[in-house]
């Protein structure tokens, strides 16, 4: 499937590197100006002399409000508008229940569930005068539970219910979709694994907790991201879209 996005906006969260960057490179092929945000000026400007054609650098930490606010305004200026936000910069951390700090926690809710709700927020009064739409990226983390990814899980599953409940109070003007991937071969997840005792057999679990047996690459994600943003899924809104190998369907188990 191919997509149009010529003359469209877009900000992505998060975009300088893993599932973000693979959607910012994907709108721009298919033809969008793009606003990359990364927390920091450094990252975020590398990634824009690296993409270039069209990305223009557009840094803040979206796990504070104001930084929220700020950084879609001047995005939309440089812009003249908005018509697509992705929500995707967020982090993870596991660990057992009883070793979670409350700094662990607010940083988790923060950035995952915070700075969704803060962007979609200060998105607003441009996504209405386009008619434009909002993608959030969940987890199938945020559909069912994970063992040593409490936090984690409560924070993506607060994103599929506030993805419904904004898509509910922002019908008809503003669509507004997740998408609920499993583990995606990104520089947290990869890092993850590198850290383990014993890499391969992390990564060998990581596969084999979906029936598809494999890791997800980060265009995979991107593509369903622009489906979901494009004129194409215009009947759809409210929307937990998994693209998980599986790992939501049920359980795996063979007799």
């Amino acid at each position: 499937m191919s997509f149009d996005f010529s003359g469209k906006r877009v900000i992505v969260t998060g975009g300088t590197r893993g599932i973000g960057r693979a959607a910012v490179e994907a709108f721009l092929a298919a033809g969008a100006q793009v606003a990359i945000n990364g927390r920091t000026e450094e990252s975020t400007h590398n990634a824009v002399a690296q993409i270039g054609k069209g990305a223009i650098p557009a840094p803040g930490d979206i796990a504070k409000p104001d930084a929220c606010r700020s950084m879609v305004s001047h995005a939309a200026r440089q812009m003249d508008g908005l018509d697509v936000l992705v929500n995707c910069a967020g982090i993870a951390h596991g660990g057992p229940v009883d070793e979670v700090t409350e700094a662990l926690w607010d940083a988790t809710l923060d950035a995952n569930l915070k700075g969704t709700f803060f962007c979609t927020q200060a998105a607003l009064l441009f996504l209405r005068m386009s008619r434009g739409n909002v993608v959030n990226l969940a987890s199938d983390a945020g559909l069912i539970g994970e063992a040593g990814l409490a936090v984690y899980c409560a924070s993506k599953g607060g994103v599929v219910n506030l993805t419904r409940a904004l898509a509910l109070e922002l019908a008809p003007d503003i669509r507004v979709n997740c998408v609920c991937p499993g583990y995606v071969d990104t520089d947290m997840v990869r890092q993850g694994i590198e850290a383990s005792a014993h890499p391969a057999q992390a990564e060998a679990a990581l596969a084999a907790a979906a029936p598809l047996n494999r890791i997800a690459g980060p265009e995979e994600i991107a593509s369903a991201i622009l489906y979901l943003a494009s004129d194409q899924a215009r009947f759809v809104t409210g929307a937990a879209f998994q693209i998980d190998g599986g790992t939501t369907a049920g359980n795996p188990r063979r007799d």
